[in-house]
């Protein structure tokens, strides 16, 4: 699995002009479900997002989780973040999973997130969305289970 993680002071996601997640003040998460990926792959990830340590305690040092924090994540499912751009100039995807198993490792992060009593909204798995979001200074990280 690969992700970007985001800081973020506001995220939503837009369905044909219909907002169906936003969060305030958390992550936002960009996943990618790769071909081989595991439940171990999925339960890496549930346990690392929520507990990285990138938001301001009081001496505005990234000391803080987003548990510590209070904030939310919003999870979104993207599978061209196994793109393979090295040849051509069109991205090639052999490397993502096949959608059935991607579509069921995405949700199996969301629900172990969830289980730890963390407000985690979604997209919608393999829909066109559109993505708003303010990225809070910026503060970006990409996240790879391998």
């Amino acid at each position: 699995m690969r992700a970007i993680i985001q800081r973020v002071s506001r995220a939503k996601v837009d369905i044909l002009d219909k907002t169906i997640a936003i969060i305030q003040n958390g992550l936002l998460a960009y996943l990618g479900v790769a071909a081989g990926d595991t439940e171990a792959d999925a339960k890496f990830f549930a346990e690392k997002i929520p507990a990285l340590r990138i938001f301001p305690d009081e001496n505005d040092k990234m000391n803080l989780s987003v548990i510590d924090a209070g904030g939310s994540i919003l999870l979104v499912s993207n599978f061209t973040l196994y793109g393979d751009c090295r040849k051509g100039r069109r991205p090639g995807f052999d490397l993502a999973a096949k959608p059935e198993q991607a579509k069921q490792l995405y949700e199996l992060v969301v629900e172990l997130i969830r289980k730890q009593g963390i407000n985690v909204q979604t997209g919608v798995f393999a829909a066109d969305m559109q993505v708003e979001s303010v990225n809070d200074g910026p503060i970006n990280f990409i996240l790879d289970s391998r």
